[in-house]
Parts: C-alpha cells; structure tokens; sequence
C-alpha cells in the first residue's frame, strides 16, 4: 500500500510535529508525553488527537483536562475476528486523517496493530514496552520479568511492526529489580524512567527525523 504521507518532517515549536496517542487505559504514560509538550516551549511536537479502544477509561478524562480532544473508538460488533479489526483500524485511520496526524504514539494501547495501520504509518508508529526488550514482551511484562529472576528491568521505546514488541529499538532506560518487588512496586519504578524516556525521544526523533535515534 502507498505511504500517504512524506518521509517524517523536522519539528519546531512554531511548526511542531501532529500526535495522536493511541491509549486503552489510565494514560498515565500520555498525560506525562502531554504535559512535557506544553511546558517546554521549544517542543517540537504536539499531541492533537488521543483514541482510546475502550469507553469510560480515565485516559480520555486525562487527555479532555488538558486540553486535547479525545475520541473512544471501540472494537465494531462483529463476530469476524479479522474484518473486526480491520474495520477498527480503518475508523482509527479516519480520525489521524481528519486530525492531519503525522506521528503515531502508542502508551498503554493493548492492542497489536495490524498491517493495515502499519503499510500506512511504515516507521511513524511507536510504542514504549515495560522491559528490556527484546526480553519480556507481551502483555505481562512486569509478572514475566519477576518470574524470570533478573536484577534489572526498566523500558525500550520501539518501532511498531507486526509481531509483539518486536519492531526495531531506538532507547531503553534500566531500573533495578529488588527482591522484596511484586509488579505494582516494580511497575512504579519502570513508569518513572518511562516518563522520562518517551518524551526524549520523541523530541530526538522530530528535531532530526532522518538521523537514527537509537
């Protein structure tokens, strides 16, 4: 499929990258990538849209107190598990175009992405995973992570492709593992770094678009 858009610009403050945050849950991840855009006023990048898969999740709350418009753009309710999703991502698809969107940002988005989103966002959609990848991806990191009995964890900022967190990596910040940690007291510490991390390279990514970030 043909890329519709142009090979990723450079962002300024003036003329700042177009977001969407794709989120399915607390956006604890989004409103920290939110609140670093509007308070470092030489920003590259700005969200304009945030989606959630699923209604009535704190995310949408978050992202309408700061300002951004939200939009919940559930699962279509059809029993065709494959054109169930592909009429999901062609409605997402919609709402980046209706919202001029330029860069993908997932955070918490608990779906995987299909190639239809992937073919028309190749290297604009990205996602930040709570380990070091490439070990630990799915869903349960932090459970995996503690299971597996390493010393340290933390988070990778990635390329989306069509596997589980197995697209290309561009950063990873580390955090200890102790062992008195469950996975609420290792997922605060990795939410910290995460915090820091994504915004970081968001901002390296759009200020030189065609440089590698990683």
């Amino acid at each position: 499929m043909a890329h519709p858009h142009p090979p990723l610009r450079a962002g300024s403050a003036s003329t700042p990258i177009r977001c969407a945050i794709l989120i399915s849950g607390s956006g604890s991840g989004m409103e920290a990538m939110i609140r670093h855009q509007q308070t470092n006023l030489d920003c590259g990048h700005q969200t304009v849209l945030v989606l959630s898969d699923r209604p009535d999740v704190m995310g949408l709350e978050r992202a309408a107190h700061l300002g951004v418009e939200s939009v919940c753009v559930p699962l279509p309710n059809i029993t065709d598990r494959s054109e169930r999703r592909l009429q999901h991502e062609q409605a997402i698809q919609k709402h980046l175009e209706l919202a001029e969107v330029e860069l993908v940002l997932l955070s918490g988005y608990m779906r995987l992405v299909t190639p239809f989103l992937i073919d028309n966002w190749p290297e604009r959609i990205l996602n930040i995973h709570p380990s070091l990848l490439p070990a630990f991806p799915g869903a349960h990191a932090h459970k995996d992570v503690l299971a597996g009995g390493v010393k340290v964890s933390g988070c990778t900022v990635h390329y989306v492709d069509e596997g589980m967190d197995t697209g290309a990596i561009l950063a990873q910040r580390r955090v200890p593992v102790f062992p008195g940690d469950d996975t609420g007291l290792l997922a605060e510490r990795v939410k910290v770094e995460e915090h820091i991390l994504y915004p970081m390279v968001i901002d390296r990514l759009v200020s030189s678009p065609l440089e590698k970030v990683g």
